[in-house]
């Protein structure tokens, strides 16, 4: 099976006011144009895991996420481009918003889970596929040593070092991903991770856990604006001004908050004069269609 998918993610230059007067190069990565559905992360999380699946001679990828999960329709935009069936399980009660629909116009099917049995996924994945031959298991938010690798490539294609990296972090499979591809190069550029969750610290050990060897790596941790998809009026602002400055589309739950962390970090003087800094925009876009309200 051809699991060939056209890269296009040049690296762009983004000008600021505060990035000018600390003496920054500042770029970014645009992953979320590799695709319209699959874009950012979720495609080179995917990429050697469908590759598994289709050398298992699985053709049935079933997979977790909440109700507005990129990874879900990441999944069912794969899986109908390649040729799988796909069913993803969400969390929680069954609602209908634009994602969803997304995903089940791509043919996934869904099945809305519980809170409390979705925290078992092997669990769920063998009382409802057990029987089916053809299931492959895929878990949430495309978790997997296949998607460190994938995300490891994204190093490969920088067209030169930079001192630092920043990347907006959920899993902890993308940080996992950069900081082997910076590692297994020998470069010596700072991880940065955002994580876009409270309390994130807890992806330190899980970062960790993931690396064949220890490596270096930031987390700043104050930049959740309050939890998962939680947002801000600043944060709010922050992101109309950028998009409207730049003509770069950004979103609350990832992007936004990395990108507002870098400035306010600049701001505080936290990097050195001269710095050239790399954000990777991870895509994600159409979680923006349901939270139109917050940017009223």
């Amino acid at each position: 099976m051809d699991l060939h998918l056209d890269i296009f993610s040049p690296v762009q230059p983004i000008r600021s006011k505060i990035f000018d007067d600390k003496g920054l190069t500042v770029s970014i990565k645009r992953d979320d144009l590799i695709h319209p559905v699959i874009s950012g992360n979720k495609w080179r999380k995917l990429k050697y895991v469908l590759q598994r699946a289709a050398n298992d001679r699985k053709t049935h990828l079933v997979t977790f996420g909440g109700a507005y999960s990129n990874h879900l329709m990441a999944t069912a935009a794969a899986a109908a481009k390649f040729g799988f069936k796909a069913t993803g399980l969400v969390r929680g009660e069954p609602v209908d918003n634009q994602m969803l629909f997304i995903c089940r116009l791509h043919g996934m099917q869904l099945l809305f889970v519980d809170r409390e049995s979705y925290r078992d996924k092997p669990a769920l994945f063998a009382e409802n596929f057990g029987n089916d031959e053809q299931a492959f298991f895929i878990d949430e938010g495309g978790a997997s040593a296949e998607g460190i690798k994938g995300v490891a490539e994204l190093v490969d294609e920088l067209p030169e070092s930079y001192d630092h990296i920043f990347c907006a972090c959920g899993t902890g499979t993308t940080a996992a991903g950069i900081i082997k591809g910076v590692s297994s190069k020998g470069l010596q550029t700072v991880f940065n991770g955002i994580p876009v969750l409270k309390n994130g610290d807890f992806l330190r050990a899980d970062i960790d856990g993931m690396l064949s060897r220890p490596s270096p790596y930031h987390l700043h941790t104050d930049y959740h604006f309050g939890g998962y998809a939680k947002t801000t009026p600043g944060l709010i602002a922050f992101i109309k001004d950028f998009v409207s400055n730049t003509g770069v589309l950004i979103d609350p739950v990832y992007t936004g908050k990395m990108l507002y962390a870098l400035h306010d970090l600049a701001a505080k003087d936290h990097f050195a004069p001269g710095s050239k800094i790399l954000a990777i925009h991870t895509g994600g876009m159409w979680g923006l269609l349901d939270m139109q309200n917050k940017f009223k």
